[in-house]
């Protein structure tokens, strides 16, 4: 199944237990598209999120984000790993 980075903005401030509760959404809903969604990193200061998911596609990955109320369309497969 191909892997796929998202980046998230506009989260300056926020804390681990706040990205936490957004993955946690993300983890609730993600079954519906098949996606799974791995790991989440913050930079509180540039208000970064990062995501790390395994999905059909996408446009899966933009749904299920979309649903957990923090949309993005900077989604972008990662198709070589070394």
């Amino acid at each position: 199944m191909p892997k796929f980075m998202d980046v998230h903005e506009g989260f300056h401030g926020a804390t681990q237990e706040q990205l936490a509760e957004a993955h946690q959404r993300d983890l609730d809903t993600e079954g519906q598209d098949g996606v799974h969604f791995e790991h989440a990193w913050l930079d509180p200061e540039s208000g970064k999120v990062f995501c790390l998911s395994t999905a059909p596609d996408k446009e899966a990955v933009m749904r299920v984000h979309e649903r957990s109320g923090h949309p993005t369309d900077q989604v972008f497969e990662l198709p070589v790993e070394a």
